[in-house]
């Protein structure tokens, strides 16, 4: 009857919880146990193993936060277990709602190699498949003790987050480190179990649900619960029909992959992450040697390269299990980065580095984007992803939207050129399946192509050190792969998931534009001086190249290759999407900031030694311009001696009643008293790009506390307790040698301070502010706004290669959830004949606002500059911190291209004996990108250019230097075999090989491969 069915469900969910499960490992006898505790940072596994160690007894407290603790185990299998499976069976104290977020460990054989990890969900070491009897166990185990952060709540401000500060005390208690036999029919009896419960509580009311619910009432009453090992192979003899019914023909597919999304660095350090590579891949290359069809994927080049140099034992058996196509390397890019923030220059090498490690340790270039965890996603991809030779694109996090429910799951998502990848979300909407019968429900149920496509994808594992995928998912799997009343479940690989998502799908849906998660915004400003480090050291690594390059071709300079690999490198790993988004602990943050300041500094010296060749030996002041665009006399790319520079009139400063008002011969700005702009007149056109009766500049401190995620959220909400910031406490105004008018407006404010400096140069059309705020704000939010006399119906902001549009209004829920959007060096807000940009750098967040009185349309722009997060860090941003951004009036995407490009690339005076010419020069509608010596080290000069307005463009692409041949290449900077794969050109026209003829669509990127005669 159906009022019995809740008396089953109960009935067999405490049998299986309360006498089925215990009795796995029922028999056990308690292992001998020394250990170790260490003072500081972790040691080497044979270091590990040659301690001195000391009797342990299990039940004492162990490991204070980041520690690490040695144990040595020994015991003697009994020899009454002869013929059993026998399993080590160690907790270290573990919470087990919380698997990769405390404590881990990893075990080791004396000989120092890797058995494999131990961990919340995954307790168990095998030591041998049949005993004999009287073995001799012999392992040692690193225990990591790092402290539990998330702690259920996770807006709580904690200390532990950086050795530094964190508690001494010791964090977890052993429960238990006893060998036992692990009784097999007892432990496919619990998943036999599960499985079916599960299945049940997704059926609707019928006769398949019911005869489940028979077989294990059956399955129960054959079952001695004080005999369990001796009755289990009959209560399973009472489940072997249901669960031998095949599904149905229809059944949705899902291609499982095993996986273990490891964040490079998030509520742990970069230290502990390689850790916990070591210890995932060996527990998944055990698994893979205890199964027959299991495949585990794991992307990132990066993480791969640390087990490579600090765990070589676990590296060699990733490399057998790579090449028996058990493991699978995903993905091609060095980390899973952030792709709405890094230039587009970044994401290129991404690919590049990735790829490039993946075919030189293994043979295997990836053909997959494997990103599902990351931010939101910039419209720039398709079209790189594309170029660099990728065929399909991953993710799942877009699931996460708080407002509009994402259309699709397996459609072709198009850029802002027009370029398209094939893509998939997994209809589960997680990356770390448990394979519960609720996940495999859910993919059928939601797949919103079920007309015509068969199957989703199922990453199944726990993540981030909590084990990947266990021999419970595996066996749950085995159940599942053709089980009646279920989706089918079957270990694939995503490539052939994809190939037969394309032949399924003649026609797929299309998505236009970024994939913009409706969540996580405040990722854009959180931890402003990581984001300061990478932008500056993104362009440093170009500037590098550049002169490095121009240098190796003019005067037979060595080209650094590793130097400038091992630099990228870095730069890339901290694009992580934990870590330039600001949302890690405080110990990632600060060595993220030590790390840029290596960075910068090595790259500043590289730069000093090619400049040096160019400009020879001398005491000539010489005028050296890194940007693509000619400034003060000097031309792009190239140099000049200073006294060449032509002098031009100083601005003027006039009083206008009590402000101040700046012109040279293109602008015209007022500063009130107050330090703000009430007026920024373009003199060509008349306009003024200050909405009438506002103020521009305008800082505005607005009440931040999210709903949840601190460092990552911000809600709307926050608009609506905001404080403007007028008061002055001091204003001085002069105008220097150099002729540049400058205000200086120094400000107090709640618990902080700001001093603005505001500089107009001769013949420039930007206002430029450099700020220097003292920050000791508490749940704050900065901005700076810029109420603009421009009706725009779009804003465009900066994104790689090229500008992303977004309208102004938010008629639907898709427009008004984007109340914070992202930009790289300008947002532009403009209307037919005019136009009014800012341009920053190091800022990646803004707003907008439109207003409109009798028709007079306000379009307001407002910078994001700091906030004041306290979780995951509690410090973050408190401080100095430091801005530059401008106001740029009557310009044009390209004006803005132009300016944001030159606030960031500043020039730079150096002594030498002469100026030089550019290596390479474009025409006026390209922008160049990169010059750069060939990955390959051949020799030959690439050259990427791109096209920034989103308009069809010709221009001309010329090397001074004696060139051989010229071919265009993709991103990885090979010869294009396909150009339908690519989406990129086969040929180039160039009667001349030293200058080529391009025809460019709107934001298109082409690169070129010069061979140097």
């Amino acid at each position: 009857m159906h009022d019995d069915i809740p008396l089953t469900i109960g009935r067999a969910r405490r049998v299986l919880d309360e006498r089925i499960l215990p009795a796995v490992h029922a028999t056990a006898v308690p292992l001998t146990v020394e250990w170790n505790e260490l003072p500081g940072e972790p040691i080497t596994p044979a270091e590990g193993l040659a301690l001195a160690y000391r009797p342990y007894e299990v039940g004492t407290s162990w490991g204070a936060a980041w520690g690490t603790t040695w144990f040595h185990v020994t015991g003697t299998v009994p020899e009454q277990w002869a013929g059993r499976r026998v399993e080590a069976r160690i907790d270290l104290g573990f919470d087990v709602n919380m698997p990769g977020f405390q404590c881990e460990g990893l075990v080791y054989r004396p000989d120092g190699s890797p058995v494999k990890s131990i961990n919340p969900r995954n307790q168990w070491v095998l030591v041998t498949e049949q005993a004999e009897g009287g073995e001799l166990v012999d392992l040692y185990l690193e225990g990591a003790s790092n402290p539990v952060l998330l702690d259920y709540h996770p807006f709580l401000p904690t200390q532990e987050g950086d050795i530094q500060t964190s508690s001494s005390r010791r964090l977890y208690t052993s429960r238990r480190m006893d060998l036992t036999v692990f009784e097999a029919e007892v432990h496919e009896l619990a998943l036999d179990i599960e499985v079916l419960l599960e299945l049940q509580a997704e059926l609707p009311q019928g006769p398949r649900r019911m005869r489940i619910l028979q077989a294990l009432d059956d399955a129960l009453d054959a079952l001695d619960l004080q005999h369990i090992p001796e009755t289990a192979p009959d209560a399973r003899a009472a489940l072997a029909d249901v669960l031998a019914s095949p599904a149905e023909a229809s059944a949705h597919r899902i291609s499982a992959v095993g996986h273990a999304h490891i964040d490079s660095a998030w509520l742990w350090p970069v230290r502990e992450t390689i850790r916990k590579v070591a210890r995932t891949t060996s527990s998944m290359t055990e698994l893979i040697d205890q199964t027959d069809d299991f495949v585990y994927g794991m992307s990132s080049a990066q993480q791969y390269a640390w087990i490579k140099e600090h765990r070589p034992e676990v590296y060699a058996r990733v490399k057998e299990a790579v090449a028996a196509g058990r493991f699978l390397p995903l993905g091609g890019m060095w980390v899973e980065s952030d792709t709405v923030m890094p230039t587009g220059e970044s994401i290129v090498r991404q690919f590049s580095q990735g790829q490039r490690f993946f075919e030189r340790e293994f043979g295997i270039r990836p053909k997959g984007v494997w990103l599902p965890d990351s931010f939101g996603y910039s419209p720039a991809l398709p079209q790189l992803m594309r170029r660099a030779g990728f065929e399909w694109f991953f993710t799942q996090k877009i699931s996460w939207n708080q407002v509009n429910k994402f259309p699709h799951h397996t459609f072709l998502w198009e850029g802002i050129d027009g370029s398209r990848v094939f893509s998939h979300f997994p209809s589960m909407d997680t990356y770390n399946s448990q394979l519960s019968g609720s996940e495999v429900a859910k993919a059928s149920r939601q797949f919103r192509e079920n007309r015509l496509a068969s199957g989703s994808i199922a990453p199944v594992g726990w993540g981030d050190g909590g084990g990947g995928t266990t021999r419970e998912m595996t066996g749950k799997a085995a159940r599942l792969a053709d089980l009646e009343g279920s989706a089918q479940v079957a270990w694939e690989h995503p490539d052939a998931f994809f190939e037969r998502a394309r032949g399924e799908l003649a026609n797929p849906p299309v998505w236009v534009g970024e994939l913009y998660l409706e969540l996580h915004r405040a990722t854009l400003t959180s931890q402003h001086g990581t984001k300061q480090g990478n932008r500056r050291a993104e362009h440093l690594l170009i500037e590098a190249e550049l002169w490095c390059a121009t240098a190796a071709a003019r005067t037979g300079f060595a080209y650094p290759y590793d130097e400038l690999d091992a630099l990228w490198q870095q730069v890339l790993l901290q694009q992580f999407h934990d870590i330039l988004p600001g949302t890690s602990i405080a110990w990632v943050h600060r060595e993220a900031v030590e790390q840029y300041a290596r960075v910068a500094d090595a790259l500043v010296a590289i730069i000093a030694q090619a400049v040096r060749a160019l400009v020879g030996e001398g005491d000539t002041p010489v005028l050296v311009n890194p940007a693509p665009f000619a400034r003060g006399g000097a031309p792009a790319l190239g140099a000049v001696v200073a006294a060449s520079v032509p002098q031009v009139a100083p601005v003027t400063i006039t009083e206008d009643g009590d402000a101040h008002v700046l012109e040279n011969d293109l602008v015209r700005i007022t500063v009130s008293a107050e330090g703000l702009v009430t007026s920024a007149v373009d003199l060509g056109s008349g306009r003024d790009a200050i909405a009438p009766g506002q103020a521009g500049n305008l800082l505005q401190l607005h009440q931040d506390f999210p709903n949840m995620w601190d460092a990552w959220d911000v809600d709307r909400y926050y608009r609506n307790r905001v404080e403007d910031i007028r008061g002055v406490d001091e204003l001085t105004v002069s105008t220097g040698a150099d002729g540049v008018a400058r205000i200086v407006v120094r400000r107090s404010f709640s618990e902080s301070s700001i001093e603005q400096t505001l500089s107009l140069a001769p013949g420039s059309r930007m206002l430029e502010v450099a700020q220097v705020v003292d920050w000791h704000e508490t749940e704050k939010f900065l901005k700076v706004a810029f109420p603009l006399d421009v009706r725009a119906e779009h804003t465009i902001a900066e994104t790689q290669f090229g500008a992303n549009k977004r309208v102004t209004h938010s008629n639907t829920s898709w427009e008004a959830a984007k109340f914070e959007t992202s930009m790289h060096r300008y947002v532009l807000a403009e209307e037919p004949g005019f136009g009014v940009a800012l341009v920053n750098d190091s800022i990646h967040g803004y707003d907008m606002t439109r207003d409109a009185v009798d028709g007079d349309v306000t379009t307001t722009l407002r910078l994001s500059l700091l906030r004041a997060p306290r979780f995951p860090d509690p410090e973050t941003d408190q401080g100095v911190q430091t801005h530059r951004f401008g106001l740029v009036v009557g310009t044009s995407v390209a004006g803005a291209t132009e300016e944001g490009v030159l606030l960031n690339l500043d020039a730079r005076t150096v002594t030498g004996d002469h100026g030089f010419d550019p290596l390479v020069t474009v025409s006026d509608d390209l922008v160049l990108s990169s010059v750069k010596l060939a990955d390959d080290r051949s020799g030959d000069l690439v050259v990427r250019v791109y096209e920034p307005a989103g308009r069809r463009a010709r221009g001309t692409v010329t090397v001074a230097a004696d060139v051989a041949a010229v071919t265009e290449v993709t991103l990885l900077e090979e010869p294009i075999v396909d150009a339908a794969t690519t989406g990129a050109s086969s040929t180039v026209a160039a009667t001349d090989p030293a200058t080529v003829d391009l025809a460019l669509g709107g934001f298109e990127v082409r690169t070129l491969r010069f061979t140097l005669g």
